[in-house]
């Protein structure tokens, strides 16, 4: 049965990914690379900050060598920080499924967004103490969707003292995610995934390898997830 549920952060629990797109067209725009939201969709969505610049960098046939892009990781992060403050739009039902489910399951974060982004949105919210690990861009070497942030993130709620988790297996791990990328990401970790439909359409996700696709945080509920993946458990 599912033991553990881990989320991804952007395009799931907070609805901030034109204002990614907004940060990194600008820092972008004073490296002379310009993108349009649809480059930003098909092409470097789901992807933390180093990996979305590099990547853009090198479409543009210019450098990204690595203190260039740290400087530009830092430049957004500035002006991440300046808008969301104003600007943050959380998504409806995102508090009370954080707190519902918490109830049930430990609650693990897996983002590429940056740590205090996440730390800001889940204070905002009020849920901070709903989530028991968090695994951020800085603390991952390959970017979705390698399933690596996954993987780090069950290896934490395993070690975590007093879950008593020392036996967690991947398979009990329930993902949800909104990015093509983060589908590939959570099944190459050997986890169970859920996609929203936030971002990209239900074919898209069911195609990146969802095991069922929502449309709204409010559906996923622990009764949800104890009477849709305990008939998958038992054939798996």
């Amino acid at each position: 049965m599912i033991r553990a549920v881990i989320f991804d952060f952007n395009g799931v629990l907070i609805d901030d990914e034109s204002l990614h797109f907004a940060m990194f067209r600008e820092v972008l725009l004073h490296e002379g690379v310009s993108i349009t939201e649809n480059d930003y969709h098909e092409r470097y969505l789901g992807l933390d900050d180093r990996g979305c610049f590099e990547a853009a960098l090198n479409d543009a046939g210019k450098s990204a060598e690595r203190a260039k892009v740290d400087a530009m990781i830092a430049r957004k992060a500035v002006r991440y920080a300046e808008e969301a403050s104003k600007f943050l739009k959380i998504f409806p039902g995102a508090p009370e499924c954080l707190a519902s489910l918490s109830e049930r399951f430990p609650l693990a974060i897996n983002s590429g967004a940056l740590r205090p982004e996440i730390e800001f949105a889940l204070h905002l919210m009020g849920r901070r103490d709903c989530v028991r690990e968090i695994v951020s861009a800085e603390e991952v070497e390959r970017c979705k969707p390698d399933p690596q942030g996954y993987s780090m993130a069950f290896e934490k709620l395993r070690a975590r003292e007093g879950l008593g988790f020392e036996n967690l297996a991947p398979g009990e791990c329930l993902v949800i995610e909104d990015s093509l990328a983060g589908i590939e990401s959570a099944k190459g970790a050997g986890m169970w995934a859920v996609g929203i439909s936030n971002t990209y359409d239900a074919e898209g996700l069911r195609s990146a390898g969802a095991d069922d696709v929502i449309d709204h945080l409010n559906l996923f509920t622990p009764d949800w997830i104890a009477s849709r993946f305990k008939a998958s458990m038992s054939s798996r």
